[in-house]
């Protein structure tokens, strides 16, 4: 089956990459996918997600828009015990893409330090099960610091929140 990530604009030292199979309707997924606040119900990887504005002050309509920004707080390696700290990260939504089921989001590092763009989508395979990816890639200096340091982390990390959607969009 073709993936239904777009190809990245560009490469980088590390590519972190998960898919996993969904047996639920491809809406009820999106729904799941696009509501940050429920993220700490089932979400190990991304405990908190917030819309905000570029202060980082939380905004009323927490909806995903292209040029909102979002501060996430995570936990690499995945947990859902909220006592162990998180790290926290800055990004901007660059892509909605609800006739593709697509979103995207980018650091605001700069970019000959840290580029990162992640994205998320969903397909529908030829079972009739909702197939979720998602891949992140990043470049500039330190996404060499990034792979050598935390790099196997992120891909649990990321395959955390997969299982995580997965058993949280079939229930």
């Amino acid at each position: 089956m073709p993936s239904n990530l777009p190809e990245p604009s560009y490469t980088g030292a590390l590519v972190v990459s998960v898919s996993i199979e969904i047996d639920a309707p491809i809406e009820r997924v999106w729904d799941a996918l696009l509501d940050f606040p429920k993220y700490k119900e089932w979400n190990s990887f991304v405990r908190s997600q917030v819309i905000t504005d570029k202060n980082k002050k939380p905004l009323e309509d927490q909806t995903p828009a292209e040029g909102k920004y979002l501060l996430m707080q995570v936990h690499i390696p995945p947990t859902m015990d909220d006592s162990i700290s998180t790290t926290s990260a800055f990004e901007q939504i660059t892509h909605i893409q609800p006739e593709q089921h697509r979103i995207a989001w980018k650091n605001l590092l700069p970019p000959w330090f840290v580029r990162a763009e992640r994205w998320q989508a969903l397909s529908t395979n030829e079972a009739g099960r909702t197939v979720y990816e998602t891949r992140e890639v990043f470049g500039g200096i330190g996404a060499y610091l990034i792979k050598w340091f935390i790099g196997a982390k992120l891909v649990k990390s990321f395959q955390a929140m997969a299982e995580g959607l997965k058993a949280y969009a079939e229930t």
